[in-house]
């Protein structure tokens, strides 16, 4: 099924481009049709996070959704996992998500969620789609049933108690000196605020976005202010959340990151002892490092493999009855409390084992050693660079030279024009030459 707008996690672009207000209130009117189901006054979530454009874009979504009938509520900057779990909680038939999540501001994009909270199937965006590029003006609602906004300001209030409430309820993290890094982004206030009700001690980065700031030298994508912040104040833990976030890294007390896969490690060791795995196994991507796989091993916890995005890691815990599931780059997803990465929720589980243990970060989440890796971004302009004979030869003289030795991932970002290159094996030497030599590959082909 060849998609014209969706990628791998929603619509995304840069804004004014592909990103237009045309593409948004299309996008609002088709979704609002499809979603309308039965008499009842239907009813949409819009959240979003801090950058410039998501007044442009909310505003033509707001158009799109009233055009067809649809009542919009509006929460401003609230975090992805938040506006998933508003959409189920006030019963709203579709929520959305303006983001585009560690992207820099000038991207922005378009997340969906249906009534229970899970993003899209492909076959209701490919629906959609179709409905974008069709004449909408036949299709919208009565003058009488033209659809109300408003702004809700009870929608971080909740969200926050939410997230503490998947706590112990004695639980309580006095005592433990916190930076948290938001990135500028959307969980400025609620991430903050939740682990100051939780009873830490909290230092707060990134927490003054300006529409530009979002993801810039901040945040999980660019943890160094974070690491710095925790080594002068002398903290415990350094957590460091994405734009929307949906995302975390933490640091320990040395400033050190702590990267998705030891988090998945720290979580599934800890659920497995308490008896919550719901199986005796984990789902990560294929780009989760063999350190993080042969540790699970030898806890008898299994390592299920995915292609890379959480859209795939969910899709295989729902069909399989996983409940901990995640990426490298920190999307953690938590099935019991919610249906897609959460990355202030993943915090809260480290924290609480910290707690249990008293032990101290360092400790605590370095579970196992990971093999050499090498992870490399080429971005390109345009075409197909894959495609390029050079780069293809230079993919197998790779492989050749691995042979059995390592693995390597060469794939194509579904969020932005960009070759990610990903070797691993025993020998790191050999690893950046790979590496290296396929990247130079692609700079050339680009």
């Amino acid at each position: 099924m060849v998609r014209k707008y969706f990628g791998t996690d929603g619509i995304r672009g840069r804004a004014n481009g592909t990103i237009t207000p045309e593409l948004a209130l299309k996008v609002g009117q088709a979704a609002g049709l499809i979603f309308r189901r039965g008499e009842h006054r239907h009813r949409v979530l819009i959240g979003k996070d801090t950058r410039l454009s998501g007044y442009m874009i909310e505003t033509a979504l707001v158009a799109g959704f009233t055009s067809v009938g649809m009542d919009v509520f509006q929460t401003g900057p609230m975090p992805t996992p938040a506006v998933a779990m508003l959409t189920r909680s006030m019963r709203a038939d579709l929520g959305v998500m303006i983001s585009a999540s560690h992207n820099p501001y000038d991207d922005n994009g378009i997340k969906l969620f249906g009534p229970d909270g899970f993003k899209l199937s492909d076959e209701i965006e490919h629906k959609i789609e179709e409905l974008v590029d069709s004449t909408l003006v036949k299709m919208l609602a009565k003058s009488a049933d033209v659809g109300r906004a408003r702004r809700i300001d009870d929608g971080q209030g909740r969200y926050v108690e939410f997230a503490k409430r998947t706590l112990p309820r004695n639980l309580s993290l006095e005592g433990l000196r916190v930076v948290v890094d938001c990135a500028n982004g959307a969980a400025y206030r609620v991430a903050p605020q939740a682990l100051w009700e939780l009873g830490a001690e909290v230092i707060s980065l990134g927490v003054e976005p300006d529409g530009f700031n979002i993801n810039r030298e901040c945040g999980s994508t660019e943890p160094a202010a974070l690491c710095q912040k925790v080594k002068e104040m002398r903290a415990d833990i350094g957590i460091a959340l994405d734009g929307d976030g949906d995302r975390v890294l933490i640091a320990d007390e040395r400033g050190r990151i702590v990267d998705g896969d030891q988090l998945l490690a720290v979580i599934a060791e800890s659920w497995k002892a308490d008896g919550r795995l719901a199986k005796p196994g984990v789902v990560a991507t294929v780009m989760s490092n063999l350190g993080l796989e042969r540790y699970l091993g030898s806890l008898a916890i299994s390592l299920a493999r995915t292609p890379v995005g959480d859209r795939y890691v969910l899709e295989h815990m729902r069909a399989q009855g996983f409940n901990v599931g995640g990426e490298s780059s920190g999307h953690i997803i938590l099935s019991d409390y919610t249906t897609t990465g959460d990355g202030l929720l993943t915090a809260l589980q480290v924290l609480a084992v910290v707690k249990k243990q008293q032990q101290p970060v360092s400790k605590v989440c370095h579970r196992f050693d990971p093999l050499p890796q090498v992870l490399k971004n080429v971005r390109y302009a345009s075409g197909k660079p894959l495609e390029n004979a050079k780069v293809r030869s230079a993919i197998e003289d790779a492989q050749a030279r691995l042979d059995g030795h390592g693995r390597l991932i060469v794939r194509s970002s579904g969020t932005e024009p960009v070759i990610r290159v990903m070797g691993e094996g025993e020998d790191k030497v050999l690893v950046e030459e790979v590496v290296d030599g396929i990247v130079d590959a692609l700079t050339n082909a680009a």
